[in-house]
């Protein structure tokens, strides 16, 4: 039924017959080039850049202390669903950086690889992942104190 609908069309029209070629300037990406696409649109996505644009929120916030002097905070504390633009940065390095450990992790595989760097790579990924973890697990409990405490 559905094709039926679809073919009306061209039994009026004729689809002309093109012959299209790529231009010569035109070359394919490297690898290494979207990869870098991927990883900088996953920053980017991670970070909040779609809430910063449409909130527009300051790039650090402002706290007095008790002295009455006033100090700059990088996280929005008690808010899960609100941020400043550098907590945002922060979190999302620190995911990026995470990811990026599993990816070199995953490079201990490789054929070919001495012994000796097989074992500085895996050590490289698996620090890069406990300080993104951890680093995360800290920027939580500022953001919401009191957070996973028994």
């Amino acid at each position: 039924m559905l094709e039926s609908l679809y073919s009306i069309p061209f039994a009026i029209l004729e689809v002309p017959n093109l012959r299209v070629r790529v231009p010569s300037w035109f070359r394919q990406p490297s690898a290494m080039t979207m990869f870098s696409m991927v990883l900088l649109s996953y920053f980017l996505v991670t970070g909040g850049i779609i809430y910063d644009v449409i909130v527009e929120p300051p790039s650090v916030g402002s706290t007095t202390d008790e002295h009455g002097h006033s100090r700059p905070v990088a996280f929005m504390p008690y808010r899960v669903n609100g941020q400043y633009i550098m907590e945002g940065l922060a979190s999302s390095f620190l995911f990026t950086l995470g990811g990026l450990g599993f990816i070199i992790m995953d490079q201990t595989h490789a054929p070919g690889k001495a012994k000796l760097n097989r074992i500085l790579v895996t050590a490289m990924g698996f620090i890069f992942i406990l300080v993104s973890f951890f680093t995360t697990w800290i920027f939580m409990r500022m953001k919401l104190p009191g957070y996973l405490q028994p």
